[in-house]
């Protein structure tokens, strides 16, 4: 049996799964949270064997919350998905360290064999992923930049692009704000902009809003 944990934000995605997961007789839901406040507390009680975690989980950024649960529970295999531009966040989180990356647009059978690979220990993202990270390359401008960036200038760029100031920025991921402001330059510098605005702009166009 594969126990899994369930972190989204919307109790009507988490009953879903979790009534599609119970309905097989490998996969059974053993707890869920709404936010990483309560995906930790779970994490106390339970051992999952795959925790499902949505990318814009509340309080603090996926990709944080991923890193902490690698360093809290190693043991524990994340399974990460969401709504958001798959080429753009797939990368980040399996270089953070997930076992794979889903969208939420995937069908049943495909939810339940990505959690079945990973329980495994095996990497799983789609093949239309791999087909765009094997043969895409420099063809569109925004992934040839982004492919620059590390997953720490993702996450500022993330955060940033959703209106959080510096300060704010700093306090989401546990940095100080002359480290936020040095990611900012280093991005300016990666992206080919001098101002903020153009910055953002660059966000936009990476799908990072």
């Amino acid at each position: 049996m594969i126990h899994v944990l369930i972190a989204d934000s919307h109790p009507i995605v988490r009953l879903g799964i979790k009534q599609v997961l119970n309905s097989t007789s490998e996969l059974k839901v053993i707890g869920d949270a709404s936010t990483t406040t309560e995906l930790f507390e779970a994490l106390d009680k339970v051992t999952p064997d795959v925790v499902m975690l949505e990318m814009d989980i509340p309080e603090i950024n996926g990709i944080a919350t991923l890193r902490k649960i690698k360093q809290e529970y190693p043991d524990t295999k994340v399974l990460m998905y969401s709504g958001q531009s798959e080429d753009v966040y797939a990368l980040s989180t399996i270089r953070a360290g997930a076992f794979g990356y889903l969208s939420k647009t995937a069908d049943v059978d495909y939810i339940i064999s990505a959690i079945k690979k990973v329980a495994e220990g095996n990497m799983f993202i789609t093949n239309e992923l791999a087909q765009r990270l094997a043969f895409d390359e420099g063809t569109q401008k925004p992934r040839r930049f982004f492919r620059k960036l590390s997953t720490r200038e993702v996450e500022v760029l993330k955060l940033l692009a959703s209106g959080k100031r510096n300060k704010e920025v700093a306090e989401g991921l546990n940095l100080n704000e002359k480290t936020v402001s040095t990611y900012k330059a280093r991005l300016m510098r990666k992206l080919n902009v001098d101002n903020l605005v153009d910055l953002l702009q660059q966000a936009k166009a990476l799908e990072l809003y």
